[in-house]
């Protein structure tokens, strides 16, 4: 139990040294960030049929 403790310490006193920012500040950089990379978002976009990897290359009848 005391390892555990002196862990826990020692990260705790890694995690106190990490820079903070308000959330205010960030969540705009983030949705400013989201918002400007949208146009390259295949999700949001769209895959072309000649670029997509899953398009069904052709079809198979049976007789």
């Amino acid at each position: 139990e005391k390892e555990l403790l002196r862990m826990e310490v020692e990260q705790l006193k890694k995690e106190v040294k990490n820079p903070r920012a308000p959330i205010s500040k960030t969540g705009k950089e983030i949705k400013d960030y989201v918002e400007a990379q949208a146009e390259n978002d295949p999700l949001l976009q769209g895959i072309s049929e000649d670029k997509n990897p899953f398009k069904e290359k052709g079809t198979c009848m049976i007789n």
